[in-house]
C-alpha cells in the first residue's frame, strides 16, 4: 500500500454564494477570524501528514499563490518595526512543495480533480474541498480518513448524516455494512431527487482516494448539472477497490453558505484564548 503523500485543492470556483464579496477576493480567501479559509485546510492536510499540495485554480486567484509566498516588504518592515512574525507562521512553506494548475473550464468538481492528474500520479491523494470547514484541532478529518485507509486501502470519504430534505443538496452514499464509525459504499448518486436518496449519508468535502479515478474522468462523462462530477466516476471504483465512508466527528461549517461562514467566525473566535473571553461577553450583550 502506497503512503498519501499528496493533496488536490480544487479552488478555482467563482463562489457565487458569497458575492458580493466574492467579485473581487477568491472565496477561499475570505478569512475565518484572522486566517483565510485556504489556511484551515492547509493545515489540515499538513496535520495528516502530507507532504505536497496541488492547488487546482483559475482566473483571479492570484492572491493564494501570494499569501503561500514570502513577502519580504512586510517581513523587513515588521522586523524594523520590533514586531514579532510568529503571526505569519503557517504561511510560508518549503518551496516545491505547493504546486499550481489551472483549470480553465468550470466543468464541475470531477474535472478539477482530472486537472491534476500529472501531478498525482500513480499515488494515493487526498481531496479537500475548501469552503467546507472542518473544525477538529485533535483529530482533523483528513487525519481520520488517512487512518482509515491505512487500515481498508482503497477509497474512503468523509460523511455526515444530513436532514432527509436536505440530501438533494448532496452526493448520498448507498450503504452497506456498518460497523462503528465506518460504512462500506455499495454505490452514489449525486444531489438525488427529493424522496429517492438511498441514505442520509452525505460527502462532505473530504476524500482519499486511488488514483485510478483519473482513468475513469478520462472519459469526462456529463452528470448532474451537465458537469463531470466526481462522485459518478468513483460510482465506477465500486467493486473494484475497497470503499468506505467514514463519519466524521467533529465541528462542520459550509463557508460556501453566508449563515454557516458567519457561525464559523464565531464558533471558532470563541475558542480563541486572545480574543474568546471578549468575544463571548459581546455576544452575551447582543443577545441580552
Amino acid at each position: 500500500m502506497k503512503p498519501l503523500r499528496k493533496a488536490v485543492f480544487p479552488v478555482a470556483g467563482l463562489g457565487t454564494r458569497n458575492l458580493p464579496a466574492t467579485k473581487s477576493v477568491p472565496k477561499e480567501m475570505l478569512p475565518v477570524v484572522d486566517r483565510p479559509l485556504i489556511q484551515y485546510a492547509v493545515d489540515e492536510a499538513l496535520a495528516a501528514g502530507i507532504e505536497q499540495l496541488i492547488f487546482v485554480t483559475g482566473r483571479g486567484k492570484g492572491s493564494m499563490e501570494d499569501y503561500f509566498d514570502i513577502s519580504y516588504e512586510l517581513e523587513a518592515t515588521m522586523r524594523e518595526r520590533g514586531k514579532s512574525l510568529d503571526s505569519l507562521k503557517g504561511t510560508r512553506l518549503e518551496a516545491g512543495q505547493i504546486a499550481y494548475v489551472r483549470q480553465q473550464e468550470p466543468l464541475g468538481l470531477g474535472h478539477a480533480v482530472w486537472c491534476a492528474r500529472h501531478l498525482v500520479g500513480d499515488e494515493p491523494f487526498a481531496v479537500l474541498l475548501v469552503d467546507e470547514l472542518l473544525w477538529n484541532p485533535v483529530n482533523p478529518s483528513i487525519s481520520q480518513l488517512a487512518e482509515t485507509y491505512r487500515e481498508k486501502g482503497g477509497n474512503v470519504i468523509s460523511v455526515l448524516e444530513v436532514p432527509a430534505d436536505h440530501t438533494h443538496r448532496y452526493g448520498i452514499v448507498d450503504p452497506g455494512l456498518s460497523t462503528g464509525e465506518l460504512t462500506e459504499v455499495r454505490g452514489f448518486v449525486e444531489k438525488p431527487k427529493p424522496g429517492t436518496a438511498p441514505s442520509r449519508l452525505a460527502a462532505i468535502g473530504r476524500y482519499v482516494l486511488q488514483p485510478e479515478v483519473m482513468t475513469v474522468l478520462d472519459k469526462g462523462e456529463r452528470g448532474a448539472g451537465g458537469e463531470i462530477q466526481l462522485t459518478d466516476a468513483l460510482a465506477q471504483l465500486i467493486g473494484s477497490q475497497p470503499f468506505h465512508a467514514r463519519t466524521y466527528r467533529g465541528a462542520r461549517y459550509d463557508c460556501g453558505d453566508k449563515a454557516g461562514f458567519v457561525q464559523a467566525n464565531l464558533a471558532l473566535a470563541l475558542e480563541r484564548q486572545d480574543i474568546g473571553a471578549e468575544v463571548r461577553e459581546f455576544a452575551r450583550e447582543l443577545l441580552g
